[in-house]
């Protein structure tokens, strides 16, 4: 029996129009007044519901959907506990998070999130053995999900300093940006990277840099956790390794599109011109982020990226909604798991264009902060960026609920 693949996509829309809700109601906070809910309690909620009900929830359904489609009788439904327990896990953390006094209750549902992901990820990985090791997705699957498992080991160090209050603040940063690199770079990254050359049916035998692509991408992951510690005194042969990384990256990443552009060339054109700006904004987007994990080796450059703020949150925000959520849309919509019609290309178009003023904005304000400038109306502006981010997803996921007589052309 085949999961309902549909159903639990418009769970994932739902969970994001919360995300973006939760978005909404911190801007309010840091632009006007609003006392009744604490702005950190609400970040926590935020990112953690972020990563768990949107993300992670998306790209394990949209996995198991892979799996149906390449293993001939593959019962995707015996997933289905394991969906709802996460799922269970991710409103307990939305919750918690949010309301005062139940940091014990928020430890235990991330501690349950993680076994449940743990779960999912040895059943993942049994199933991909009956999968054609010419399908090169599976590797990149194969990865993300040891990625996943790798990056927990940070946040039940997170949990033992919380429960101890032995806390030591270089241990405490260094744990928080080891989960959060090997959430996003490794788990998020390497599952989308698993979806799109399986969106594109990439194979080892059609061209040989598509295996080596990935291998020198899963070896350039370890040490590139270390540019999350840059601010760290670290040994001149590790600063050597983690340059070397950042570099690799880089290098690799056009050498995949000069590849990709010469062996599928044209590949776009039968899909919505929405799904073509979207995909070449997440491959830009994603440019961009590798040249400012390069430029950050530089002392000087990581002094300051990690000095202020704003900078901080326009990267985590170019990553995860740029790159990351804004593919994860992508994905949905070009391979028909939900039936694009003109709204929800229009609620596609208004979302991207939040996360593009999203990105501008914080970008000023981070290039601003070096001098200590202030921006005027800076957190208006970005209270009515988070309002076009949240009209735009709720468009989208409301006229994706809808039922459709007639099934739109693309």
């Amino acid at each position: 029996m085949q999961l309902n693949i549909k159903f639990w996509l418009k769970i994932s829309l739902l969970n994001l129009c919360i995300v973006a809700f939760l978005g909404v109601l911190m801007r309010y906070k840091i632009g006007f007044d609003f006392p009744y809910l604490e702005q950190k309690k609400l970040q926590h909620s935020h990112y953690n519901f972020a990563f768990s009900g949107w993300i992670s929830h998306t790209l394990i359904i949209l996995m198991i959907h892979y799996l149906q489609t390449k293993i001939n009788g593959f019962n995707g439904s015996k997933y289905k506990a394991i969906i709802i327990a996460y799922l269970v896990c991710s409103y307990g953390l939305l919750v918690s998070y949010i309301i005062p006094k139940l940091d014990l209750l928020s430890i235990i549902f991330t501690t349950l999130s993680v076994l449940v992901s743990y779960t999912f990820c040895y059943q993942f990985i049994k199933d991909l053995k009956q999968l054609n090791n010419d399908y090169l997705a599976k590797k990149w699957f194969c990865a993300a999900l040891l990625f996943n498992v790798l990056s927990s080991l940070g946040s039940f160090y997170l949990a033992y300093m919380m429960i101890s209050k032995n806390i030591v603040q270089d241990v405490y940063l260094s744990s928080v940006y080891f989960y959060l690199h090997f959430q996003y770079n490794g788990w998020f990254f390497f599952a989308c990277m698993g979806l799109f050359y399986g969106f594109l049916n990439l194979k080892k035998s059609e061209h040989p840099f598509f295996g080596t692509f990935f291998t020198l991408f899963a070896i350039a992951c370890i040490p590139a956790y270390f540019l999350s510690t840059l601010w760290l005194k670290l040994p001149l042969w590790l600063y050597g390794v983690t340059v070397l990384a950042a570099f690799i990256q880089v290098v690799v990443w056009f050498k995949f599109i000069s590849v990709l552009t010469k062996t599928r060339k044209g590949f776009l054109k039968d899909y919505a011109l929405v799904l073509r700006y979207i995909l070449i904004f997440v491959g830009l987007a994603l440019i961009i982020k590798l040249a400012l994990q390069l430029g950050s080796t530089l002392p000087t450059v990581s002094q300051l990226a990690f000095g202020f703020r704003p900078i901080v949150i326009a990267y985590l925000h170019l990553v995860l909604l740029a790159v990351i959520s804004l593919f994860l849309l992508f994905y949905i919509y070009a391979c028909h798991l939900i039936l694009i019609t003109k709204k929800i290309k229009f609620g596609l178009i208004l979302f991207s264009i939040g996360v593009l003023i999203n990105e501008i904005i914080l970008a000023i304000q981070g290039i601003a902060s070096f001098s200590y400038t202030p921006i005027p109306y800076a957190n208006e502006l970005l209270f009515i960026t988070a309002l076009i981010l949240f009209s735009g997803i709720g468009i989208t996921t409301y006229h994706s609920l809808k039922k459709v007589k007639n099934n739109p052309a693309l």
